[in-house]
């Protein structure tokens, strides 16, 4: 029973295996294009009714591997994945979770749309997308259809930072540029490719806040996440 046991891990461990190296590294302008997320679950607490507006949320957060903190799990945004699959991946690799990255709230993509087709229609004016830039109404469709995979996905946003590990010759200043989801923890997983060298910790919004490493990785769950989630629990964004 004991070989047996043994080689259903080494089985398990074979099919996840942490990808390496940079050859099919996405880079932009310089910087590499990185992909993470902030896993998240829900807990009771002695006052719950039930209802996931009652419910403490927790965060999952894994220990750097080359200095005091924590991190959110991030990595490289590979040619051969969507940004989506690619945040997924570095969860499952870094810290052995798998979700979901949810769909929004249709009504507010639907109403957001309906807005600016009615501003435009009354005012024959220049319109205002979701980041208050101004753009013509002809560009309208155009511009739908660039944003629309990031309304209907849980992105909290671009953030950037400097990483003197991550300099190469296609960004020499080490720059990046990490586009952040949100993910609603599914299942932890006992084994995955970086168990030797991560340890994973479940901690409240506060305690995470206090234990991010980095300042972008702090700034993207207090703008990003914070806001994401009181728009989600209220049903509006």
């Amino acid at each position: 029973m004991g070989s047996v046991g043994c080689c259903e891990k080494q089985g398990k461990m074979s099919e996840l295996v942490a990808r390496t190296g940079r050859q099919q590294q996405r880079y932009e302008d310089g910087c590499r294009l990185v992909a993470g997320c902030i896993p998240f679950r829900y807990r009771n607490s002695a006052e719950s009714d039930g209802t996931e507006s009652e419910k403490i949320v927790e965060v999952l957060m894994i220990n750097s591997t080359s200095g005091p903190g924590l991190l959110f799990p991030k990595g490289g945004w590979e040619n051969d994945e969507t940004v989506e699959e690619a945040a997924r991946r570095e969860a499952i690799e870094e810290a052995g979770v798998k979700g979901d990255i949810l769909v929004r709230n249709l009504n507010f993509v639907y109403n957001t749309l309906n807005s600016l087709l009615d501003v435009g229609a009354l005012s024959e004016q220049p319109l205002l997308d979701v980041k208050s830039s101004i753009i013509p109404l002809q560009l309208l469709p155009l511009v739908w259809q660039s944003l629309w995979p990031f309304w209907l996905k849980d992105f909290l946003g671009y953030y950037d930072f400097k990483s003197k590990t991550l300099q190469d010759d296609f960004s020499p200043e080490g720059l990046c540029k990490a586009a952040m989801f949100a993910l609603l923890v599914k299942e932890e997983l006992e084994y995955w490719p970086e168990q030797s060298t991560r340890q994973r910790s479940w901690l409240t919004i506060p305690e995470a806040l206090d234990c991010c490493r980095h300042p972008w990785m702090r700034q993207a769950l207090e703008e990003g996440f914070i806001k994401w989630h009181a728009s989600r629990t209220t049903g509006s964004e």
